[in-house]
């Protein structure tokens, strides 16, 4: 219930029946003659890693991931291209160590964010280590209705027994472990996930009479948006009518996904209703929903599979109709080399278009990105070996400094673990040791 106060509180939601819309920041939200920064409405800052599988093309004679530059003011590699309008807040971080020798695929996965080795395992006696953002939600999450968002494409939660030689398929379903032994399920439905987010809709009756008559969820807030709008100066309307606007395609999209499924129960956390049959509109929407959720302080740790180890997917919209995990075989052929760093390209324009968004959504006295850090990368190097040597990350973030690129001596054997440390200190976290890490840095500064 809206709350009429001389400033809006910044838990208010809109609420209808079975129904809570959290509202975006609002300068309605920062009390009057009151400097934003000395307020509880100054912008909370929020970190995503977004996990892509199979490694990269990243050989001694082609390396299609690798700046040749080390330093200041880079150039951008083939399949970094996609970033280029984000150089200036892009950090590339090479030479760390992941899981060598430790599960071809398991072990990529696995270590990216807990910097430990998975137990060799074929069944449900799963162990590695607690993954960086669950340690960082355990301090920065606050009041957020939900401390971490876990998000996938691909749902392989049907496979049982090994995936990997020696290693329980278990590993490949996640990169966010809750401790050493509990790793965290990854939601791939984004109807789930929107009902998640902003209340339950009803029972499955009520949700078919919904979409038989093409009605939004946000029908139910109407009075309480139009008491909001009588509420608020011009800007804060103007910015409230934006995100409810966002709010209701992605619910039209879902809509258009369950009925090209002929599933409208969706009553089962497991029914595949509101999956989009294409990757990219699947890949899109999840990011929308993660946007949001970033926007309204739902949430401000996240992590996303963008598709799995070993995944299967084929990319017949940029022209690949091979599957991705056998083009990551590539034998050094120059055919499928090119064809494996077209999908990475494209994997990167996609988390760009997400990155667009971030940049272009207004937060306090900044925009999304300005308060975000956003971590994209592999469990592995080169994908046709299955090394984890030098492994492959990405930032993103308005607060980091950007154009650069960070080389570590490879001959090191440095962890991941260290930039872990780093990535933690940005989001105003000391920790002393991660992982393998014993409080090393890599300079992320």
């Amino acid at each position: 219930m809206i709350n009429f106060k001389k400033s809006l509180d910044r838990r208010t939601f809109l609420q209808g029946s079975g129904v809570a819309v959290a509202l975006p920041f609002l300068g309605a939200m920062v009390p009057s003659l009151t400097a934003l920064a000395q307020t509880a409405a100054n912008r909370p800052r929020r970190i995503g890693f977004v996990y892509v599988p199979n490694g990269q093309v990243m050989t001694d004679k082609v390396d299609l991931w690798t700046p040749k530059k080390v330093g200041n003011d880079f150039d951008l590699s083939y399949v970094l291209e996609p970033l280029a309008k984000h150089k200036d807040r892009l950090t590339v971080v090479s030479g760390l160590l992941g899981a060598d020798g430790s599960g071809q695929h398991s072990g990529a996965c696995t270590a990216w964010l807990t910097d430990s080795f998975p137990k060799k395992t074929q069944g449900v006696d799963v162990e590695a280590g607690i993954s960086l953002d669950q340690v960082l939600a355990k301090k920065i999450a606050g009041n957020t209705v939900f401390p971490t968002m876990e998000l996938a494409i691909e749902d392989t939660t049907n496979l049982v027994g090994a995936c990997d030689t020696g290693y329980s398929c278990s590993y490949m379903n996640t990169i966010s472990w809750a401790n050493p032994k509990t790793p965290l399920p990854m939601q791939v439905n984004p109807r789930v996930v929107f009902e998640m987010m902003f209340g339950g809709t009803g029972t499955a009756e009520q949700r078919r009479a919904r979409f038989q008559q093409n009605r939004s969820i946000l029908d139910s807030v109407l009075e309480e948006t139009h008491r909001l709008e009588a509420r608020v100066g011009a800007p804060d309307k103007a910015r409230v009518a934006d995100y409810l606007d966002n709010i209701r395609e992605v619910e039209k999209r879902i809509q258009r996904a369950e009925a090209r499924t002929g599933d409208l129960d969706g009553s089962a956390v497991a029914s595949p209703s509101g999956i989009p049959e294409q990757f990219p509109d699947h890949v899109e929407l999840m990011f929308d929903l993660l946007h949001v959720a970033y926007q309204t302080d739902l949430t401000r740790v996240a992590t996303f599979m963008m598709a799995r180890e070993l995944s299967s997917l084929a990319y017949p919209q940029i022209g690949i109709r091979e599957q991705h995990h056998s083009m990551s075989h590539h034998s050094n052929n120059p055919e499928f080399m090119e064809k494996k760093g077209k999908i990475d390209q494209y994997h990167v324009s996609l988390f760009s278009k997400f990155i667009d968004k971030m940049a272009s959504t207004q937060d306090g006295d900044g925009t999304l990105l300005d308060h975000t850090l956003l971590v994209y990368g592999a469990g592995m190097s080169n994908s046709n070996e299955h090394l984890k040597k030098s492994l492959p990350y990405a930032i993103v973030s308005g607060f980091v400094k950007g154009n650069r690129h960070i080389q570590i001596d490879k001959t090191k054997d440095r962890p991941v673990g260290d930039l872990h440390l780093d990535i933690a200190r940005h989001m105003g976290v000391e920790l002393d040791r991660f992982g393998r890490s014993e409080g090393g840095s890599v300079g992320l500064s």
